[in-house]
């Protein structure tokens, strides 16, 4: 499928739920919040989601607060949601919401104490 071909609000709400379902769709766009325990943890996301997202020459708008990164993709210059976002959504899903303490390999993750507490996870 051609990567700039912008899908309809039907195909892409059937495609949030099979692939995607901690993304919605709302005006437009597909969107994500990626929650937080803080500041810190938020710009700690903000610059991996920059970086992901720079890396793919793909430019999402964000809403950054104290506890939460909103992230919504749709591709401009196709007028709506394309294959680009759907790819950069799940990678964005891959890297924020790898746990190495759930692994099973040889790095443990994040302490669980709360002054190491960085992201939120939704599963």
């Amino acid at each position: 499928m051609n990567s700039r071909y912008a899908h309809t609000d039907q195909e892409i709400v059937t495609r949030l739920a099979a692939d995607l379902p901690n993304w919605t769709f709302r005006d437009g766009a597909i969107r994500r919040n990626f929650r937080t325990h803080g500041w810190k943890g938020t710009l700690m996301a903000v610059n991996a989601i920059a970086h992901l997202c720079e890396v793919a020459w793909h430019h999402p708008q964000m809403t950054v607060t104290y506890d939460c990164v909103e992230v919504a993709l749709w591709s401009h210059d196709s007028g709506g949601v394309t294959e680009r976002d759907f790819a950069l959504a799940a990678k964005l899903d891959s890297v924020l919401d790898w746990r190495p303490d759930t692994d099973g390999g040889a790095l443990e993750g994040t302490p669980s104490a709360p002054q190491h507490a960085y992201l939120c996870y939704d599963g």
